[in-house]
C-alpha cells in the first residue's frame, strides 16, 4: 500500500496546480483559485505568496467589478521574467522564440534556408547562436527554464535523438544531447506535428477539443493526433507519421523511399510541380501560386484542385479512422487547405464514412506557423510547472 502524501508532497502538488491554472488560463482571482482547486481562501493565499516570493506569479486588484466588498486579488504569471526557449527547426526555416510564463510569445527570430539535405553541425551551432543571442538580450532578471524544440521528423523524445528526418537527410543525431551541452540548460526535443497539435488543444482553435487530428505542411506534411485529450505516440513515440500514408499506389517519388504518400501528392512540392513554378520554393511559392489561382490562372487553379483532392483522400481516411471533432489544417497546409476547401470537403462526402464525417470540423490553425513553437515552450516549461520551487532552485545553482 502507498503511504499518504507528507505536507512537503501536498504543497509541491498544490504550487505546481495552481501555477498551471495560470500558465493555461491567465490571470485568475484567488477566488476563481479557489474554487478550481477546491482549497480554502487562505491555503490559496499561502500558495500565491510561495510563487510570488519565488518571482513565478504577482498580484494586482481587479478592475472595476461593480460588485460590494473587498474585490479578490488577480494572479498573474510571471511572463516578462520567467521564459522558456522554443526552437523550431523545419525542412526550410530555422526559427527561435522566447515565450514567457503563460505563452505569451516576447520575442521571435526566424531564418530561412534553402530546402534539402542539411549538416547536423551547422544546423546545430545555428540554433545556438540563436538561442544565445536571445538569451543575451533577455534582460538580467529574467530566469530561462529550459529549452524545447520542434523537429520535422521522428524523435525518440526520451532522449532528443533524431532517429529520421526524410526531408533534410538525418539519421540518429543526438539533438537534445548536443543543444544541452552547448547552451547548458534542459532540453527536450518533440516532433513538430505533435508540438503543433498540442499548442493548438490549448492555446488555439482546439480549445477543448478531446478528438483533434492536426495537419502541418512544410515541405512535407505531419500529424499530431489526439484522442481522449492525449496524443497517441505508439510505441516508441513515433505515431502521427500521416504524411506518409500511402494515397496514391505507384504515385509520385517521396523523400521516404516510398511513392504516393500523402506529402508526395499533396505537400508543397506537389504544388509546385503541378502549376509549374519551379522558379519559387517554400511558403513564397504556395502563396504565389494561390494568387495566380485567385486571380484566375489556369494552371494554379488547376494545380490546386489537383493537389486538393489528394488531400481531401488522405483526411477522408483519417476521418475514417479516428473520427475526431475536429481536423486542423497548419503551416503552409492552412493556404492550401483555404485555397482548396472544396475539393477536400467534396472528398471527404465521397469517401468519409457518413457517420465519422457528419459532424467532423474542417478549421485552420489559429497559430499559424507559431503553432509549434508555442508546443515546444510547453517542453521548456514541464519542469517548472511539475515542481516550481525546486527547479527554480536548480537553475539558480
Amino acid at each position: 500500500m502507498r503511504a499518504a502524501p507528507s505536507p512537503d508532497e501536498i504543497r509541491r502538488q498544490n504550487l505546481a496546480v495552481l501555477l498551471r491554472h495560470v500558465h493555461s488560463s491567465g490571470p485568475m482571482s484567488r477566488t476563481a483559485l479557489a474554487e478550481r482547486m477546491g482549497l480554502n481562501r487562505s491555503t490559496i493565499l499561502a500558495l500565491t505568496a510561495d510563487l510570488a516570493a519565488a518571482g513565478l506569479v504577482s498580484e494586482e486588484l481587479p478592475g472595476q467589478t461593480g460588485k460590494a466588498g473587498r474585490p479578490s486579488l488577480v494572479v498573474r504569471p510571471e511572463s516578462e521574467r520567467v521564459y522558456g526557449l522554443a526552437l523550431d527547426v523545419g525542412a526550410d526555416r530555422l526559427a527561435v522564440a522566447r515565450v514567457g510564463l503563460g505563452g505569451v510569445i516576447l520575442d521571435r527570430r526566424e531564418t530561412r534556408r534553402p530546402s534539402g539535405t542539411f549538416d547536423p553541425n551547422d544546423v546545430i551551432g545555428a540554433l545556438v547562436d540563436l538561442a544565445e543571442n536571445m538569451i543575451r538580450g533577455s534582460g538580467p532578471e529574467t530566469v530561462c527554464v529550459g529549452v524545447g524544440v520542434a523537429f520535422c521528423g521522428m524523435v525518440r523524445e526520451e532522449d532528443g535523438v533524431v532517429r529520421y528526418g526524410p526531408n533534410i537527410g538525418w539519421v540518429d543525431v543526438p539533438v537534445g544531447a548536443r543543444l544541452s551541452e552547448r547552451l547548458g540548460l534542459r532540453v527536450v526535443v518533440g516532433n513538430n506535428a505533435n508540438l503543433g497539435a498540442l499548442a493548438e488543444r490549448e492555446r488555439g482553435v482546439g480549445i477543448g477539443v478531446a478528438d483533434m487530428i492536426y495537419l502541418h505542411g512544410e515541405v512535407g506534411i505531419g500529424g499530431g493526433i489526439i484522442m481522449g485529450g492525449k496524443l497517441l505516440g505508439g510505441e516508441g513515440g513515433y505515431g502521427g507519421e500521416v504524411g506518409h500514408m500511402i494515397v496514391n499506389p505507384g504515385g509520385r517519388a517521396c523523400t521516404c523511399g516510398s511513392y504516393g504518400c500523402l506529402e508526395a501528392e499533396a505537400g508543397e512540392l506537389a504544388l509546385i510541380a503541378a502549376a509549374g513554378r519551379a522558379d519559387l520554393t517554400g511558403r513564397a511559392a504556395v502563396e504565389a501560386i494561390v494568387d495566380a489561382a485567385a486571380r484566375g490562372d489556369a494552371t494554379a487553379r488547376d494545380a490546386l484542385h489537383q493537389v486538393g483532392d489528394w488531400l481531401g483522400y488522405g483526411v477522408a481516411n483519417l476521418v475514417n479512422i479516428f473520427n475526431p471533432t475536429m481536423v486542423v489544417f497548419g503551416g503552409v497546409l492552412r493556404e492550401i487547405y483555404l485555397a482548396s476547401a472544396a475539393q477536400v470537403r467534396s472528398r471527404l462526402a465521397v469517401n468519409g464514412l457518413l457517420a465519422v464525417r457528419e459532424r467532423v470540423r474542417l478549421r485552420t490553425s489559429a497559430l499559424a506557423d507559431d503553432a509549434p513553437l508555442v508546443g515546444a515552450a510547453e517542453l521548456a516549461f514541464a519542469d517548472v510547472l511539475t515542481d516550481p520551487l525546486q527547479t527554480l532552485a536548480r537553475i539558480s545553482n
